[in-house]
């Protein structure tokens, strides 16, 4: 069975990357942990070789035509996922840290105005979106490379496609879109929607973004309406 994780998939979740530092950049308060700069330029260093790490490892894919070439594949695949994940996890503490920082001077009473809070608790929800969505993408299934590649590969999601009962969709596989779909609806309801968590790290992550998204909206974005009234 091939893989079935698409091109332009990889090639979101790059630019998902891209948006993640250009908003840590646009933080208008000092909400980060050392310099602002640092972050995003650790995660464009990382996102560089990291992209061609998966491009170089897709071409050996197909091209493989021995079991020691999928061999080779394999344990590239095992490490990329690896960093990619040290990535995901480099963008959420840096999301979690700009939060607390927020709240810290909330509850000091020091937070700035009302518009720039406003921005700032704009900046972390989407933030928070995003780095859910390379979460999810990132564990489901195996990860985005090997996605598809065997039927026994355990989900950690249950998407409505899966259970619909039509022959277009026999072959059907989530995507980088679906992945974001799931996130913004978490982060917006609070609790899953169409698509149903079925392992327990699935169910956690879930819990974990919808804790700082209303963490966001309830304490952050409501106070910030208050002091415009």
């Amino acid at each position: 069975m091939a893989v079935r994780t698409h091109a332009l998939d990889f090639w979101m979740a790059r630019a998902a990357v891209l948006v993640v530092a250009g908003l840590q950049f646009l933080l208008v308060n000092d909400f980060s942990w050392g310099p602002r700069w640092l972050a995003p330029v650790i995660e464009l260093l990382l996102l560089a070789p990291l992209s061609m790490a998966t491009a170089w490892v897709q071409t050996r894919a197909s091209r493989a035509t021995t079991e020691e070439h999928f061999h080779l594949v394999g344990r590239s695949r095992r490490l990329i996922r690896r960093a990619a994940l040290g990535l995901t996890i480099l963008i959420t503490f840096m999301n979690f840290v700009a939060l607390y920082f927020l709240v810290r001077a909330l509850l000091g009473g020091h937070a700035g105005s009302a518009q720039t809070l406003l921005i700032d608790a704009v900046n972390i929800w989407v933030t928070n979106v995003i780095a859910f969505t390379l979460w999810y993408w990132s564990i489901d299934r195996g990860g985005p490379a090997s996605r598809g590649l065997t039927s026994k590969t355990y989900g950690d999601f249950q998407f409505p496609q899966m259970v619909i009962q039509d022959e277009r969709l026999k072959d059907w596989s989530p995507g980088f879109i679906d992945y974001l779909f799931l996130s913004f609806t978490n982060a917006t309801a609070f609790s899953p929607t169409d698509t149903m968590p079925l392992s327990p790290r699935a169910k956690l992550l879930m819990m974990a973004e919808a804790s700082l998204s209303l963490l966001t909206i309830a304490l952050v974005a409501a106070r910030a309406v208050n002091i415009l009234a």
